[in-house]
């Protein structure tokens, strides 16, 4: 008789937004005559840009012809694209990389669960708490974890960092060393960030303790204010302690299109084994490369049309994130976010759970969000609104909610 990989049966219930989704379906079919505004999962609503879209049937076309069509992409992804990314994205910023320190894939999310597979099941790793809730499941799927504690909601073998309001929402060093550490800057969920400054500490620490950094920067296109890195590669030593995350899905609206990137520079190593080289070999293996005409189509994010129609997207997403801030507070929450990231975090009013807030904000106003407990205990008693939505909808759900 086969046997299952029990660490999938310590997964408490389903995922946080499969059950937000089940409970907005049973209240639409219970409430056909209600409008129901959705500013819960971190979606795109605008279309993908014009350049994009030129880009995207450039290469269609291309498909159609013998001469040009293309199958199978190269392992790490097309080098166009690739030296487009080093070029805009590092370089441009006083950061050196080589080519193939960068790997192609079809999103963050993929690369955020599928990294933890190079490193050893004995490996204590650290998460933000509230946390990104992938980082800590593709972890329990991998035995790194112990047992859930109902009663806390947290992991036995987790290194949680509070990020609360005392500390502005970013974490505090852990009193017990850690192997790997999660950090997402611009935060999902709060939209919290940190200063060069502080990150460096970060990279600091991970080099004295012999840690690497697991850094998502899904969000950096968002960040407006100079003191805040884009990119971990602007602290000294990062490339010997940090593997980076990048999106194509919240930057240029990727997320039906799907396309993203890893960089693990070759300093990165346990010992003499050089953890790029781990991943080539694991990325070679189970991954066939993201389509051709979606990498034809990120080129297209870089070039000066490009370049200027997603910026116009980004402060679209970011004057919704002003609209949402504003108005609650001048109900009187308290809210955080909303600056560099296009999330706002709120304390929920009347000591309700999170929950409680979720089942009250869509039967009264008919609004959606994510209740805080979802990523993290200490998320309980937060909130999460995206400013993903559109803006008609985003000036509506904020007048319904502070007429509560």
């Amino acid at each position: 008789m086969f046997k299952i990989n029990e660490n999938y049966l310590k997964l408490p219930g389903s995922y946080l937004f499969s059950d937000i989704a089940k409970k907005v379906k049973a209240f639409g079919e219970a409430n056909p005559d209600k409008k129901i505004i959705r500013l819960g999962i971190g979606d795109v609503t605008l279309p993908l840009a014009p350049a994009v879209i030129s880009a995207l049937h450039k290469a269609t076309d291309e498909m159609a012809v013998k001469d040009t069509f293309k199958g199978y992409s190269p392992d790490l992804g097309y080098e166009f694209l690739r030296s487009l990314i080093a070029e805009h994205d590092y370089k441009a910023r006083g950061v050196e990389l080589a080519l193939d320190e960068i790997f192609i894939s079809d999103g963050a999310k993929s690369d955020s669960a599928n990294i933890q597979e190079i490193f050893g099941q004995d490996n204590k790793i650290a998460v933000c708490d509230p946390v990104y809730p992938v980082y800590v499941d593709s972890n329990v799927m991998a035995g790194r974890t112990g047992d859930y504690l109902s009663e806390t909601g947290k992991w036995t073998k987790v290194i949680y960092m509070p990020c609360t309001k005392e500390t502005n929402f970013a974490p505090e060093f852990p009193k017990e060393e850690p192997d790997i550490i999660y950090l997402c800057f611009p935060n999902n969920p709060t939209g919290s960030t940190v200063n060069k400054k502080q990150l460096q500490e970060w990279v600091d620490y991970a080099n004295k303790v012999g840690a690497v950094i697991i850094y998502d920067a899904a969000y950096e296109a968002y960040i407006s204010e100079e003191d805040v890195p884009h990119t971990i590669y602007e602290c000294e030593g990062a490339k010997t302690c940090a593997i980076e995350l990048r999106s194509f899905s919240k930057n240029a609206g990727f997320t039906g299109t799907r396309l993203g990137f890893t960089v693990i520079p070759k300093e990165l190593k346990a010992g003499e084994v050089s953890l790029n080289s781990l991943w080539a070999r694991r990325h070679g293996t189970k991954f066939n490369g993201a389509p051709y005409i979606i990498q034809a189509a990120g080129a297209a994010v870089y070039s000066e049309e490009g370049k200027k129609q997603t910026r116009e997207q980004i402060a679209y997403y970011m004057n919704n994130a002003r609209v949402i801030k504003e108005g609650l507070e001048s109900s009187g929450y308290t809210v955080s976010g909303g600056v560099n990231a296009p999330y706002i975090w709120l304390k929920t009013p009347d000591k309700m759970t999170s929950w409680e807030y979720f089942d009250y904000l869509l039967k009264e106003a008919n609004v959606v969000g994510t209740p805080g407990s979802g990523f993290g205990p200490s998320g309980e008693g937060y909130f999460r609104l995206t400013a993903f939505g559109t803006y008609e909808n985003t000036v509506e759900a904020i007048e319904r909610i502070k007429k509560l």
